[in-house]
């Protein structure tokens, strides 16, 4: 006789109406993060003034603002999906779907468009315009993780051989190197 079990264990639902995470070990834990104790939570726990200022880009709603022709190069979230938002210019958005199709989703926004980029699928951003592009994304995850392709790839420390990344690319040895001085330069 043979007996074969298995088990699934999942609690997407939130355990509580909120948490307003704080860097505090006294607080309780609660989905990963310590939460401010309920009582003492107001609504100024819930609102963010920074969205009209560029700059910080590690809050689940971010605000990113294009240089003319700048590019939010691909990356994904392994823990979320986007939605974009364009506020000024014109954007060219897209996301790539998974293997074997490889196929690319894109679309020219302007000011109000919206496009929703899939959990975990590389996307990016372009400001096809000659003036400044802004933005607005959320990220449905309070923690969702960022790996941006080519600094990962090109960028990792130790290095990925070059021997591995000249066979994945189909690219002589030299096109590696002069590559990944590119991203040396930019992280030294």
């Amino acid at each position: 006789m043979i007996i074969w079990s298995v088990a699934y264990a999942s609690d997407p639902d939130p355990l509580q109406d909120f948490c307003v995470a704080l860097d505090e070990s006294k607080a309780g834990f609660v989905n990963g993060n310590f939460c401010k104790n309920p009582l003492l939570v107001t609504a100024d726990d819930f609102f963010y003034s920074g969205l009209r200022n560029a700059g910080n880009t590690s809050n689940p709603v971010v605000r990113i603002d294009f240089a003319p022709n700048g590019l939010n190069a691909p990356h994904s979230h392994p823990r979320a999906a986007e939605v974009l938002t364009c506020l000024e210019g014109t954007l060219y958005a897209g996301f790539i779907s998974t293997n074997p199709q490889h196929r690319l989703f894109a679309k020219i926004l302007h000011e109000g468009d919206v496009f929703v980029f899939p959990w975990g699928l590389i996307h990016f951003q372009l400001n096809l315009g000659k003036t400044k592009a802004r933005a607005m994304a959320a990220l449905s995850s309070q923690n969702p993780g960022i790996i941006t392709i080519a600094n990962t790839i090109f960028g990792s420390n130790p290095p990925v051989p070059t021997e591995v990344l000249s066979k994945a690319f189909q690219v002589d040895k030299w096109v590696i190197d002069h590559i990944e001085k590119q991203f040396q330069s930019e992280n030294n």
